[in-house]
């Protein structure tokens, strides 16, 4: 999705398959939309994406009952195209609407037992390496709030697409101490903006997108980055959606 009608413009955020949206205006190649998920707005070519009626899209608006593929990648069968990415994060329950078929089954990404903290860390390990990339909500490339985004979406919480709107979600923590593995911790610069965001790991780590999706340790202070013997961001505030 690019802020402006042209691949050479900024990518502000990426769809999934699944993802549902509002067109808002058409011209000859691309499409401005809403997404329905974050609100999020942009652009994408119109040959990338599929209409379906009123009632199916309504029929998507409870997220609660939303299945995503917790594979890495996998792949949808098209009988005009083939076989289309199935990217970890991609609605499985809209393959049959669509009128795609796949060999995953939507029973095995039902409860599997784990508490939410144990799903939100799991989650997050399957993006290590990801690529760093501005607007990426994929394994193939992710940026910070993105890759938040994507785990906890995942997990079925809901969180925005920007790091400022992250960090006025959920309960404040005073200190590291208070957080659970799978808690957000939020980063500023020199002028107290919010830059960063990861995801709290056991042991006093985090994991979160920074060149790639990485670990690094986390203190008080910020994000310590061993293979630089130096911190690489401050720490402003932890946050709970747990």
């Amino acid at each position: 999705m690019y802020r402006e009608p042209s691949e050479a413009s900024v990518i502000v955020n990426q769809l999934l398959y699944g993802d549902h949206f509002e067109v808002l205006s058409t011209q000859k190649f691309w499409s401005a939309i809403r997404m329905h998920y974050d609100k999020t707005e942009g652009f994408i070519l119109n040959s990338l994406y599929s209409g379906i009626s009123t009632a199916a899209a309504n029929g998507l608006e409870d997220y609660s009952k939303a299945i995503y593929n917790q594979n890495l990648t996998h792949y949808a069968l098209v009988d005009t195209h083939g076989a289309l990415p199935l990217l970890i994060g991609s609605r499985l329950d809209t393959i049959d609407l669509i009128g795609h078929t796949s060999d995953l089954k939507t029973d095995d990404f039902q409860a599997n037992g784990l508490s939410l903290s144990e799903n939100l860390v799991n989650t997050a390990l399957k993006y290590m390496y990801a690529p760093y990339m501005l607007g990426g909500k994929s394994p193939f490339g992710i940026d910070a709030s993105g890759f938040t985004q994507m785990v906890y979406k995942t997990c079925h919480l809901f969180l925005y697409r920007d790091i400022e709107s992250q960090s006025k979600q959920g309960q404040t923590l005073s200190f590291i101490e208070e957080s659970k593995p799978g808690d957000l911790a939020f980063f500023d610069n020199n002028e107290g903006e919010l830059i960063h965001v990861g995801i709290v790991l056991p042991n006093n780590y985090i994991i979160h997108a920074h060149g790639c999706v990485r670990i690094d340790r986390l203190d008080h202070t910020g994000i310590f980055n061993p293979a630089l013997s130096q911190y690489t961001h401050t720490l402003r505030v932890l946050k709970s959606l747990q």
